[in-house]
C-alpha cells in the first residue's frame, strides 16, 4: 500500500515538474519573441532615418553609410507608401508582374495589421515629401510566433494522454475488481450446490418422483455451469471440438422447458455431429442469451426458430424471432456495452456475447435482417 502511494506521489511529481517545464518553455518563448520584434521594429526605424538622409541628401553628400543600411535590409518585407496609400516602392517581396496590384495591396494590409508605420518626412524641391513606411514580421518572426502554438498542442496531447492513461488504469483496476467479485461468488456458490446434489440423491432414496428428481438435478447442473462461467471470466477459456448439434440444442431445450407456453420453438439442424472448436458453458451462455432476448422481444408471446446449417468451411446458427423488432439506425449500437432499451438490465449482453464469438472463438455474429414489427434475425458464423 505505501509502495503503491509512493509511486502515485512520483507519478504526481513528474507531470507537475513537466507541466511547469512547458510553461516555463513557452513564457521564454513569449519574452524572446516580443524582444525579437523590438529589435525589428529598431531596424526599421534605423531604416527610415537613412532613407530619409538618402532622399534629401545634396548630390555631393555622403551617403554611403545610409546606401548600406537600405541595401541590408534582406529579410523584412516592406511597402513604401504616400500619404494617400498610394504605393511607391517595396522589397523583399516576391511578386509576379500580372499579379502584382492585388498582391501589394494584400501584403499592405497584412503590414498594416501587424505593426504601426514608420513616417519618413523630408524637403525636396522646396516641397515637404512624407512618407509612410509598412512593414510585417520577418519569416523567422513569423515561425517563431507560431511555435508557442504548437508547443502548446504538444501540451494538450500530452494531457490527453496522461488522461487516457489514469483513466485506462482506473478502469483495468476496476475490472480486477470486478472479476475477483465473479470469482468469488462463483465460489461461494460451489458449496450450497454440493448439498444441493446431496440432498437430490436424498429425494432418490426417498422413492420421490423421478421426473420431479429430474428437473431439480438439471437446474442445479444450469446453476453449476453458470458458476463455472464466472469462475472463469478474468481468463482465457479452454476450447474442445465439440458437437455444436448437440451443445445447442441442449441449451435451446432447456431453455423451451421453462418458457411460457404461448412462446413456439423450433429447432432445426442435420442429423449428424458438426464438430466445431468451442467452449461449451461461454457459447451456451450465448445462445441462451440470445433466446432470452428475442422472448423479450415477444414480450413472452411468439415464435422462435434457431436453425444450424453448414458451408464448406463454416457453420452457420440463426436465430429468428417475430417480436418488435430493430431499427437500421440502432442494429451496430447494440453491442455496445451499455446500450439496452429494456427498463431492467445492463445492456452488456449482446456485447459479451459479441466478445465471446468474435474474440475467444475467432467467429462472427451480427444481425442479418431486422424489421420493425415483424421480427429479427441474428447470425452467428463459426469456423469447422
Amino acid at each position: 500500500m505505501a509502495s503503491q502511494k509512493n509511486s502515485q506521489i512520483i507519478r504526481w511529481a513528474v507531470i507537475i515538474t513537466s507541466f511547469i517545464i512547458v510553461a516555463l518553455i513557452l513564457w521564454n518563448t513569449y519574452d524572446f519573441f516580443q524582444k525579437f520584434k523590438s529589435e525589428e521594429r529598431s531596424k526599421m526605424e534605423i531604416l527610415a532615418k537613412a532613407y530619409e538622409r538618402f532622399s534629401s541628401a545634396d548630390l555631393d553628400a555622403e551617403i554611403s553609410l545610409e546606401s548600406k543600411i537600405i541595401g541590408n535590409n534582406h529579410n523584412i518585407p516592406m511597402i513604401i507608401t504616400t500619404e494617400k496609400d498610394s504605393i511607391t516602392e517595396w522589397s523583399n517581396l516576391d511578386v509576379e508582374k500580372s499579379k502584382q496590384s492585388s498582391f501589394l495591396l494584400k501584403q499592405l494590409s497584412i503590414m498594416k495589421s501587424q505593426n504601426k508605420p514608420i513616417v519618413i518626412s523630408y524637403m525636396a524641391n522646396n516641397e515637404n515629401i512624407i512618407l509612410n513606411i509598412y512593414y510585417r514580421d520577418s519569416d523567422l518572426l513569423t515561425k517563431l510566433k507560431y511555435y508557442p502554438v504548437a508547443l502548446i498542442l504538444i501540451l494538450v496531447l500530452f494531457a490527453s494522454v496522461i488522461y487516457l492513461f489514469f483513466k485506462s488504469n482506473k478502469v483495468a483496476e476496476q475490472n480486477k475488481l470486478w472479476t475477483g467479485m465473479a470469482k468469488e461468488t462463483a465460489h461461494q456458490i460451489g458449496t450450497p450446490l454440493s448439498s444441493l446434489l446431496g440432498w437430490i440423491e436424498i429425494l432418490r432414496l426417498e422413492n420421490t418422483d423421478e421426473n420431479t428428481v429430474k428437473e431439480i438435478e438439471n437446474d442445479v447442473f444450469r446453476l453449476n455451469t453458470i458458476a463455472e462461467r464466472f469462475s472463469k471470466i478474468g481468463s482465457v477459456p479452454k476450447l474442445k471440438k465439440l458437437d455444436i448439434v448437440y451443445v445447442t440444442n441442449t441449451s435451446f431445450e432447456y431453455l423451451k422447458s421453462r418458457s411460457s407456453k404461448q412462446v413456439e420453438f423450433t429447432f432445426i439442424a442435420p442429423k449428424k455431429e458438426i464438430l466445431v472448436q468451442i467452449n461449451q458453458q461461454l457459447f451456451s451462455w450465448v445462445i441462451e442469451n440470445l433466446v432470452k432476448n428475442a422472448i423479450d422481444a415477444m414480450e413472452g408471446k411468439g415464435k422462435i426458430k434457431l436453425q444450424i446449417s453448414e458451408e464448406e468451411t463454416n457453420v452457420l446458427l440463426t436465430i429468428t424471432d417475430n417480436g418488435k423488432g430493430i431499427s437500421k439506425n440502432l442494429q451496430q449500437k447494440i453491442f455496445s456495452p451499455g446500450y439496452t432499451t429494456k427498463k431492467r438490465g445492463w445492456g452488456l449482453g449482446l456485447s459479451l456475447a459479441q466478445r465471446i464469438i468474435q474474440d475467444y472463438h475467432n467467429g462472427k455474429i451480427s444481425v442479418l435482417k431486422s424489421e420493425i414489427n415483424k421480427g429479427t434475425t441474428f447470425l452467428i458464423t463459426l469456423k469447422k
